[in-house]
């Protein structure tokens, strides 16, 4: 998986440019070839009138790509990722985890090859946080798809990233680049996070962010 992570201004309207939603002032957007586009936003926004089951495969309805082959790709995901024995119960009967999930699979199932994730996890409280962006960042890590993941968490960045980009104030532009390589699996957050190259990233990032601050400050 590639990942890149953006901690700073102007991250949400990067991820709506890339996904097409608004069109940029200047520049040019290009991707390497025609990419489908998988966009997973801050809450889930399932519909309580439908199933879970229902819900997840509306990007397949709109698409009108409801074959039999994208159907069975769904049961499967529902599957992989633990909800199958709920894909008939509606999303109030959920926990936020596993609406969730059930947001991350709505978002797989039109087999996006670039995956946009606007602070999917900040609606969490921290032990679900924590244990929901672990699954979802080994789901993706297993798929191969290259995702961009904003957050505002350093510890969330630096646990899951392969590469952390950091904006710097208003008007944004990348202040810093910080590729992230462990030598273990990254199966469990808290052994990332009981290494001592965790807590290298941190300090870096936390240095980065800090003098932002402060020049911040100097200036009002």
């Amino acid at each position: 998986m590639k990942s890149f992570h953006c901690t700073a201004i102007g991250k949400s309207t990067l991820l709506s440019i890339i996904a097409g939603l608004l069109k940029p002032e200047s520049g040019v957007l290009s991707f390497s070839r025609a990419s489908t586009i998988g966009y997973m936003l801050q809450r889930d926004h399932l519909f309580e009138w439908r199933t879970i089951y229902q819900n997840v495969i509306l990007g397949l309805e709109l698409k009108k790509s409801l074959n039999e082959e994208n159907t069975q790709y769904v049961l499967q995901l529902l599957k992989d990722y633990g909800l199958y024995s709920f894909k008939d119960k509606k999303p109030s009967e959920l926990s936020g985890g596993m609406r969730q999930r059930a947001a991350l699979i709505r978002t797989m199932a039109i087999r996006p090859d670039l995956l946009l994730l606007d602070e999917p996890f900040s609606a969490l409280d921290f032990q679900t946080r924590m244990t929901v962006s672990a699954d979802i960042g080994n789901i993706i890590r297993n798929t191969g798809k290259t995702a961009i993941l904003i957050t505002h968490d350093l510890s969330e960045a630096i646990t899951l990233a392969d590469r952390v980009l950091v904006l710097s104030k208003r008007p944004a532009t990348i202040k810093c680049e910080l590729p992230v390589h462990y030598d273990i699996e990254r199966t469990s957050p808290l052994s990332i996070r009981n290494t001592e190259v965790y807590q290298t990233y941190f300090n870096f990032l936390w240095k980065e962010l800090s003098d932002d601050l402060s020049d911040k400050k100097n200036n009002c």
